[in-house]
């Protein structure tokens, strides 16, 4: 540290080898961009490492190029540095971060803002760990996972962990696709995203059409979203989407689980298969709260399915359970006029809707052990506003013609108006908690037993789940 260099250009030279350290002072802006190419790798006992010395950290000014790329090498680890660009309408057209065709890469507390396209991108890369990465203030996503079309083993194994993607309104030059995601991982197999949160996107996109979601994922296998926070999400006037969190187009063997989502201008919970995608298969949606989603785009619901590829062969196999939906302007659950499916299935989930709770055609969906309470009508769906006439014409809710299904109101025992803006806060969300001795801790349908399905056994604030509870929180 006696002899430091003064510019990144210098940096950018140095044949950097395993165990190396680049250190930057953390009082220092540096102009330029950091480049790590194929020709610099560190081992699994010996890592490279860039990161910053002294308190706080040191900032990459990348102007209008990228502020860090990693290209080709392996066994690096990121940390501690501020990135920033001179903003997604000011110049900059590139993206934050950018590591591409790596192995065993690690960053950590970064903060990267103000580049138009992606402020995390990892592209065609494996074994990628990512934790306390704030991207906020970029264009076409906070954070991007990709790889190469119609492969999605080109990126895999990828975990990001307490990162937050904030206010990434759209990509100006982006007129033919969504953009202003949070967090959107594509082409991809086995990727964890745990404890992350997303918030105030996508309300830039300069389009109309397919817009933005604060957490999602497509043409991707083996996808986990968990105990993440997804709000106040939007999208382009006219346009749709603006959700808090989605399995979209090709995802199959993917589970949402233990998040919340509230007042996203798109549906909370989106179950999507577009044109062209691979087939959308053997999902789940379990142990989640919708709070007011939906009430801006076209999904008018807290949950919300549609399909455009024109057939239920390529839409299928989908377990929705255990979920708490509230929604005091809308639909609890809506259908888009295309959404052919099969094999869908909602159980032990509370639908709590304002006035219709159900929102289009519900198809030959399975309906079991759920419970329905309207805000206005106390129950009203297809029109019907008695609950046990309705479950017997579209024989649902019932076993053997005993309609098992229930239309109480859920009595919350918490029902605190005050926001969490973070993921950290979870465990400690109890508003859509049930009461001691409600009967909705026993009336649901047993999985296990029932279909074989294994549950986890804990419910959204990482309690015990009865096996025959109802709703989220226990």
């Amino acid at each position: 540290m006696e002899h430091p260099f003064k510019s990144i250009a210098k940096l950018n030279t140095l044949p950097l080898q395993a165990g190396d350290g680049v250190y930057l002072n953390a009082s220092d802006i540096f102009q330029g961009s950091i480049y790590i190419d194929s020709t610099k790798s560190g081992t699994a006992d010996n890592p490279i490492t860039i990161s910053s010395y002294g308190d706080g950290v040191a900032v990459i000014d990348g102007g209008n190029e990228n502020g860090l790329t990693v290209y080709g090498s392996s066994f690096v680890n990121i940390s501690n540095l501020s990135l920033k660009g001179n903003g997604r309408k000011s110049g900059n057209t590139k993206d934050g971060v950018t590591i591409s065709n790596c192995k065993n890469i690690t960053t950590k507390n970064l903060e990267v803002t103000g580049f138009q396209k992606s402020g995390l991108l990892v592209y065609a890369s494996v074994n990628i760990s990512n934790v306390n990465v704030y991207a906020h203030n970029n264009g076409s996503a906070g954070i991007t996972v990709e790889g190469d079309f119609s492969n999605k083993l080109t990126s895999r194994n990828i975990t990001f962990t307490e990162c937050r993607a904030v206010n990434n309104p759209g990509d100006p030059t982006n007129l033919t696709n969504h953009s202003g995601n949070g967090i959107v991982v594509g082409h991809c197999t086995n990727v964890l995203i745990d404890k992350c949160m997303a918030s105030d996107n996508g309300w830039d996109m300069p389009r109309i059409g397919n817009g933005p979601v604060g957490i999602w994922a497509y043409e991707a296998d083996s996808v986990v979203i968990q105990r993440c926070l997804s709000f106040h999400n939007k999208t382009a006037p006219k346009a749709a989407d603006g959700g808090g969190f989605d399995l979209d187009g090709g995802v199959t063997n993917s589970v949402i689980q233990y998040c919340y989502s509230y007042e996203n201008q798109g549906a909370g919970y989106c179950m999507f298969q577009y044109w062209g995608a691979s087939p959308w298969h053997d999902n789940v949606i379990r142990f989640n709260i919708s709070e007011n989603d939906g009430t801006v785009s076209d999904a008018h619901g807290g949950a919300y399915v549609w399909n455009s590829s024109g057939g239920d062969n390529q839409f299928y196999n989908s377990w929705f359970y255990n979920n708490t939906i509230y929604n005091s302007r809308e639909a609890a659950l809506s259908y888009s006029e295309k959404s052919s499916r099969k094999n869908f299935k909602f159980i032990n989930n509370i639908f709590i809707g304002r006035d219709s709770l159900i929102r289009g055609e519900k198809g030959e969906d399975t309906f079991l052990g759920n419970d329905w309470w309207g805000l206005i009508n106390r129950f009203k769906a297809d029109t019907i506003t008695d609950f046990e006439s309705w479950a017997k014409k579209y024989n649902v809710e019932s076993i053997a013609g005993k309609v098992i299904g229930l239309n109480i109101s859920p009595a919350f025992d918490n029902n605190s108006d005050a926001e969490i803006t973070s993921a950290d806060d979870l465990s400690q969300f109890f508003k859509y908690k049930l009461p001691a001795k409600s009967l909705l801790k026993v009336s649901g349908i047993d999985l296990i037993t029932t279909y074989n399905i294994q549950t986890g056994g804990i419910d959204f604030l990482g309690n015990p789940a009865p096996m025959n509870g109802i709703g989220a929180c226990f």
